[in-house]
Parts: C-alpha cells; sequence; structure tokens
C-alpha cells in the first residue's frame, strides 16, 4: 500500500513524464511511453496549437476548477488554464 502512495505521489509531482501506470499482480507498475503528451504549465492554447483539437472537453468541477480534454491516446488535465497533468491511456 506505501508504495502504491509514493508511486501516485511521484505521478502527481510529475517525477514521471511519458509513463504508462499499468496493474500487475498485486500492485501497479509504471511502463514508459513513447507518447508525446503536453507537459505541465503549458495554456489551453498552447496545447490545442500543438496537438489539436480534443476528441472532447470535460468541464471543470471543483474549487480550484479542474478540467480535462480527452485526446485518443492521452488525456490532459488541467487547473484554471494550465496543464496540471497528462496521463497516457491504453486504447
Amino acid at each position: 500500500m506505501r508504495y502504491r502512495i509514493l508511486l501516485l505521489a511521484a505521478m502527481l509531482a510529475g517525477g514521471l513524464a511519458r509513463a504508462e501506470t499499468i496493474a500487475v499482480d498485486n500492485g501497479i507498475a509504471v511502463k514508459p511511453s513513447d507518447v508525446a503528451t503536453p507537459t505541465r504549465g503549458m495554456t489551453m492554447d498552447q496545447v490545442a496549437d500543438k496537438f489539436g483539437a480534443p476528441a472532447s472537453k470535460v468541464p471543470a468541477v471543483g474549487t480550484p476548477p479542474i478540467s480535462r480534454w480527452e485526446y485518443p491516446g492521452f488525456i490532459v488535465y488541467f487547473e484554471h488554464e494550465h496543464v496540471i497533468h497528462s496521463v497516457v491511456v491504453n486504447s
């Protein structure tokens, strides 16, 4: 359990860029990924310019407002107008 908490904290802190989290046995592991994703701090306009329009946009919820844009190979999470995390998804 402690391993999962530490891994999640590292991922959220941006320490595992371009990685994919996968379930294995009784835990989780990180699998490197070649998928290019937006980096922390990019604006929504910068993401749209570089990656195009998302397949879907999920409106912001909560305080601070967190929204997400879904692309075919990854999901981008925003706080206000800035990227806070990008996640590669299995297709």
